[in-house]
């Protein structure tokens, strides 16, 4: 039998409440594999609480905790998979593939919409599809949802109340099931196992621009001790350049070495910064093009690149790390 790690961090998939009361974090006192023995037709499976948190209380600490804990266990088990809240599960998906850059079996993550004890709930077949998918997977850090697994590094929650949380718009699903599974073409080969390095910069600030963002807010963040920015452009990277023209704060950030990532706020497409004025303005104040990369990766990418950057090397780090793809999360 295959061996499988099962890790719960908390989230939707265990928690009790509901009509009218919140839901909120149960106690982890069920024994998941009395509820869905199936399980145990799939692998043995080893259960271990990392935590019982609500998803939205995850910090960046949590994710290099996690990594170190899957790092450190991966050698004794053929896959494993993490029961995650769906709200920030796109977040440690990403830093999780950045910080697990030498995997050879799979990592994969899950949760629910509705939890494990509702009548009308996704957390069974997501619970059987990741464990299976942990066995037969490729050898990447995904998210399994509605019979998808999804490359963790490119996709996003974009449904709160489908069953179809996730979407990854700009790679195609690593794997389908149905009456078997059919896998894509470009899933990762396994890979040479590495180090583990946790350093982190968590002081990074994401930003949506939109008509009428004062400038000065965004100076005032860099003043403060603003490491790194991640900015949500317009379109394929555009940002205002006459009224509350952003170019001036990512001139100050530059000259501060602070690097400024852009990033598309559309689903599909990627930033072109030599495609429009605002776009060319942005690029030559100094502003980085994440491409199609999500605002999660970006994120996650950004502070990760920083924790292991020289203090007066930052958005030199940064350059070199948006030019390649660490983990297959831009094209």
């Amino acid at each position: 039998m295959p061996k499988l790690l099962l890790v719960h961090t908390g989230g939707t998939l265990m928690m009790r409440g509901g009509d009218p009361a919140p839901l909120a974090p149960d106690v982890y006192t069920q024994d998941l594999l009395s509820e869905l023995p199936v399980l145990k037709k799939i692998a043995d499976i080893e259960t271990r609480i990392f935590s019982n948190l609500d998803s939205s209380d995850m910090q960046p600490h949590h994710w290099v905790s996690l990594g170190e804990l899957v790092h450190e266990s991966l050698p004794a088990y053929d896959g494993v998979v993490i029961v995650h809240g769906t709200d920030t599960m796109a977040y440690t998906a990403s830093a999780l593939a950045f910080l697990l850059p030498g995997l050879d079996r799979p990592v994969v993550m899950t949760g629910a919409q509705k939890p494990l004890g509702d009548v009308r709930t996704d957390a069974r077949s997501n619970l059987v599809d990741a464990c299976h998918l942990a066995v037969v997977g490729p050898p990447e850090v995904g998210i399994v949802f509605d019979s998808r697994l999804l490359r963790g590094c490119r996709a996003t929650k974009m449904d709160a109340w489908g069953m179809s949380a996730f979407g990854s718009p700009a790679c195609p699903p690593l794997a389908e099931l149905g009456l078997g599974v059919q896998y894509g073409p470009h899933v990762l080969p396994k890979r040479a196992r590495q180090a583990f390095d946790g350093r982190l910069e968590a002081r990074v600030l994401a930003t949506r621009t939109f008509p009428g963002l004062d400038p000065k807010l965004i100076s005032g963040a860099l003043d403060s001790g603003v490491r790194g920015m991640v900015i949500e452009a317009f379109g394929a990277g555009n940002i205002p350049r006459i009224e509350n023209s952003l170019v001036s704060v990512i001139e100050k950030a530059r000259a501060m070495d602070v690097p400024v990532v852009i990033v598309s706020q559309c689903p599909r497409g990627s930033v072109d910064l030599t495609r429009y004025e605002g776009g060319v303005a942005a690029s030559g104040a100094g502003a980085i093009s994440a491409g199609d990369m999500t605002t999660e990766a970006a994120l996650a990418k950004l502070m990760i690149a920083l924790g292991r950057a020289e203090s007066d090397g930052r958005v030199r780090t940064a350059r070199e790390a948006f030019a390649r793809s660490w983990a297959g999360e831009m094209g």
